[in-house]
């Protein structure tokens, strides 16, 4: 074997994981040195995104494209199946988690009606070129980042779409922007009304939840095999799983309807992150099970290593993935592009306004400024704001973004139908828009409904 610098399948994922790591830790540095830079409360892996995209785009560094594209594709689902495996809390679980989770999925279907408003409106009018389902990326990229964004972008670009992929990821990076501003305004003016004083906070990124780092039953520390090995294996065996269930599927579906499945079959692999999470809680379900039986006497599972796994998986997922936008892709999308960014933006912000004082009233501010960050951004960016008014997390908010982040993986399964039925014909593109109105409508009465009626 060739142990030299030649060998690029040795060699590529070690040093151009090096690099992404040197640019976390100077953009780390950045955050903590620079004044304006840690007031804007950009999260560390954004800020390392956008100077790698900025090195890029100059020639600097020619960094493959390949390679991005693979951190950002399986960054999001090892990171999602990392939180899926978590043990939960008796205190968060039930209508709590369930009410979180349909607020998450109701704000990515009041985007998407939005995205696909405006698509379509400029496809019937200004923009005849224009992919007329282009804007169903609008909440990939506010509500599910930039994994999501890259992989139903490309997924369209299969299907016509010319430069979807750097469209979507183009947006997730104006959701960060987004999320970053709105932070810094929205604290400001809470901690001016309370009359508190504004402290700095700790830079964080990735998944944020307080854990032990030993609970009853675990394995201990002095045992034979490292408890960080555990973890690896439990996510890596999980993925294994999703690849093998998702390819079963993917096959059948060629087999039985090859015509349907080159819509199809891309759509299952680009949304591999959900068929993860749904393994890694039903393995997360029988592990418990086989306790609760006696049959396994310990607990497998560390939340404080699979949130640390789930956070690194997260960072690199986010700095590959706004680093792989082709500013060149853009070019004659520019006009969809602002618009939905600007659109997008307002009408999340005015819709949280809305909904959040209704389901957490007690603590609204909190509530609204992290799940609005979490909807244009990630979970990051939205404990950051969160943490100026909230620095010791006394409010359930951010539980609300941890166990919402779970069940909203149920909620948000029928967009997947949605996501591959809209760009199928003209018919099909306004029958997508209906059924989200529809979807958000039954997800609004669970939420509301009860408390309006019981009022009037």
């Amino acid at each position: 074997m060739d142990f030299s610098a030649a060998n690029h399948g040795l060699w590529d994922v070690f040093v151009w994981g090096g690099v992404i790591a040197a640019l976390l830790l100077v953009a780390n540095l950045l955050t903590r040195k620079v004044g304006f830079i840690r007031k804007s409360l950009m999260p560390v892996a954004a800020l390392a995104g956008f100077i790698l995209l900025a090195l890029r785009a100059t020639g600097l560094l020619k960094f493959p494209a390949e390679m991005l594209e693979m951190v950002t594709y399986h960054g999001i689902a090892i990171g999602f199946i990392a939180m899926s495996l978590r043990t939960t809390k008796t205190e968060i679980k039930g209508l709590f988690a369930f009410k979180s989770g349909a607020l998450i999925v109701s704000t990515y279907l009041v985007q998407a009606v939005v995205g696909l408003a405006i698509s379509a409106l400029l496809y019937f009018t200004l923009m005849p070129a224009l992919f007329p389902a282009s804007g169903i990326l609008l909440p990939m990229a506010y509500g599910q980042g930039p994994g999501q964004a890259n992989n139903v972008g490309s997924t369209y670009e299969a299907l016509g779409f010319i430069g979807g992929r750097s469209f979507g990821l183009s947006l997730a990076a104006a959701g960060y922007l987004t999320a970053c501003l709105v932070g810094i305004w929205y604290t400001q003016r809470v901690i001016k009304k309370r009359g508190a004083e504004k402290k700095d906070v700790k830079i964080v990124s990735g998944s944020v939840v307080t854990e032990v780092f030993q609970e009853e039953n675990e394995v201990p520390l002095d045992e034979s095999v490292d408890r960080l090995s555990l973890q690896i294996a439990l996510i890596m065996i999980t993925y294994l799983i999703t690849f093998l269930i998702t390819r079963l599927i993917t096959g059948a579906i060629a087999g039985i309807a090859p015509g349907a499945g080159k819509s199809i079959v891309p759509l299952f692999w680009g949304f591999n992150f959900i068929t993860g999470s749904l393994v890694a809680m039903g393995t997360r379900g029988v592990l418990s099970k086989l306790r609760k039986s006696g049959v396994m006497t310990r607990q497998y599972q560390n939340n404080y290593l699979l949130n640390r796994i789930s956070g690194l998986a997260f960072d690199l997922m986010i700095v590959a993935g706004i680093a792989s936008i082709d500013i060149s892709d853009l070019q004659g999308l520019w006009v969809p592009f602002l618009l939905m960014a600007v659109i997008g933006g307002i009408v999340t912000y005015i819709y949280l306004k809305w909904i959040v004082p209704r389901l957490s009233p007690t603590y609204a501010d909190e509530s609204f400024i992290a799940i609005f960050g979490m909807l244009t951004g990630t979970i990051s960016s939205g404990i950051l704001p969160l943490r100026q008014i909230d620095p010791e997390f006394k409010t359930p908010a951010a539980d609300q973004l941890v166990v919402g982040s779970g069940t909203g993986i149920l909620f948000g399964a029928p967009i997947l139908i949605l996501v591959g039925l809209a760009p199928n014909s003209t018919l099909m593109l306004f029958v997508t828009i209906a059924l989200c109105a529809i979807y958000l409508a039954a997800l609004v009465w669970f939420m509301v409904g009860k408390k309006f009626r019981k009022n009037t």
